[in-house]
C-alpha cells in the first residue's frame, strides 16, 4: 500500500512518518471515512482499509486499536477478531479474546478495557487485508444494506444484549465440534457492522442470526456430548 505525504504550511515542521499527536487522533478518527470516497468501499473493506491506513506499520495491536477508536472500538474488535470465524481451524483462537470483550459489553463498558496480555496481541496488516477480502458472499449482501440507523439496539440495552450473545458465540467457538463455528461467528459478524454504523435494523438481523446458529451449535455439541456419554456407558 502506497501512502501520500502533504507538504506542511510554511513554518510548520513536517511530521515523522509513522507518528501522531494526539490532536490528530481526536480531530481525524481512523473511523470517519473522507466525503469523497465514503460511498466507495463496502463497510468491511472500508473498515479494513482505514485501519491498515491508521497504523502504517507491518503488525497493529489490539491495544493501539482500542485505544484510537474510542467508543467504536468493541465493534472494530468484535469484527476482526470474529472474521477468522469464517476460515477453517481459526476460530477457537480468537474466542477467549472475544470472550473478554463480549461479557464487558454485557457489563455496560463503553470502551474496552483489554488485560495487558490482550492489548499487546497484535495482527499483520496483510491478514487484515485477506480477511477483508475472504468474507463470505452472504455477508456482502448484507454489507450493502448498512446505513446508520438509530433504533433500540444502538442504546445501552441493546449494545448489553449484544455483549451477553458475542460471549455466548465466544464459548462456540472456543468448543470443539464440527460446523458450529460459521453460523454463530457469521451472525455476529452482522451485529458487530451493526454496530460500527448505528445500524439498529441490522443490527437485529445480526441478533435474529447470531441465536439461530447458537442454536445449531448447541444442538450440535449436545448431540456430540450425549453419543461420547453412550459410548463410554457401552465401552464400560
Amino acid at each position: 500500500m502506497q501512502t501520500t505525504t502533504t507538504a506542511p504550511p510554511p513554518g510548520q515542521p513536517m511530521a515523522e512518518p509513522g507518528r501522531h499527536d494526539a490532536g490528530d487522533v481526536q480531530d481525524r478518527s481512523p473511523m470517519t471515512p473522507s466525503p469523497d470516497h465514503a460511498e466507495d468501499a463496502a463497510p468491511i473493506s472500508r473498515i479494513v482499509a482505514e485501519v491498515a491506513a491508521a497504523f502504517p506499520g507491518e503488525r497493529i495491536s489490539l491495544g493501539e486499536m482500542a485505544e484510537a477508536f474510542g467508543d467504536r472500538a468493541f465493534g472494530l474488535l468484535l469484527l476482526l477478531l470474529l472474521l477468522p470465524g469464517l476460515l477453517p481451524g481459526m476460530a477457537s483462537v480468537f474466542g477467549t479474546p472475544l470472550l473478554i470483550l463480549g461479557v464487558q459489553m454485557g457489563l455496560g463498558l463503553r470502551v474496552p478495557k483489554l488485560p495487558g496480555l490482550l492489548a499487546r496481541q497484535t495482527i499483520k496488516r496483510s491478514d487484515l487485508l485477506l480477511l477483508a477480502s475472504a468474507s463470505s458472499k452472504g455477508l456482502k449482501r448484507i454489507e450493502r444494506y448498512i446505513k446508520p440507523r438509530p433504533g433500540f439496539f444502538t442504546g445501552p440495552f441493546g449494545e448489553r444484549m449484544i455483549g451477553w450473545l458475542t460471549a455466548y458465540v465466544a464459548i462456540m467457538l472456543i468448543l470443539p465440534g464440527p460446523g458450529t463455528n460459521g453460523p454463530p461467528a457469521f451472525g455476529n459478524i452482522v451485529m458487530a457492522l451493526g454496530l460500527i454504523e448505528h445500524d439498529s435494523k441490522v443490527t437485529a438481523w445480526g441478533v435474529a442470526l447470531t441465536i439461530l446458529g447458537c442454536a445449531f451449535a448447541t444442538v450440535v455439541l449436545v448431540l456430540l456430548a450425549w453419543l461420547g456419554i453412550e459410548a463410554l456407558n457401552w465401552l464400560f
